[in-house]
């Protein structure tokens, strides 16, 4: 009787770590849970900023180009050849 005695108490002891260890998971797995999302949130602020950033240059290059910098000669007389077919094109329209 002793002997069975033993194996209950052993296998009890054996559930009791189990179910602490099974909860120990559980939070860890929450709290890696709430820092995937975390991450996730600032991955999309970051990839805003990027696109943000990245008009914020090209606006920054036309500029460029209009105000005729030697470096965007070209770009400027293509900007400035656009904008003349536009005028061309509104001032057919109002004569029509």
């Amino acid at each position: 009787m002793s002997d069975l005695s033993q194996i209950v108490d052993s296998l009890e002891n054996r559930i009791s770590k189990l179910l602490h260890r099974s909860d120990v998971l559980r939070k860890t797995n929450a709290d890696l849970q709430q820092e995937l999302t975390s991450l996730r949130k600032q991955k999309q602020e970051i990839l805003q900023d990027i696109n943000t950033w990245k008009e914020k240059y090209e606006t920054l290059k036309t500029a460029n180009a209009m105000l005729g910098s030697d470096q965007y000669k070209r770009e400027t007389k293509l900007k400035i050849n656009a904008l003349v077919r536009e005028l061309d094109h509104c001032i057919a329209q109002i004569s029509e």
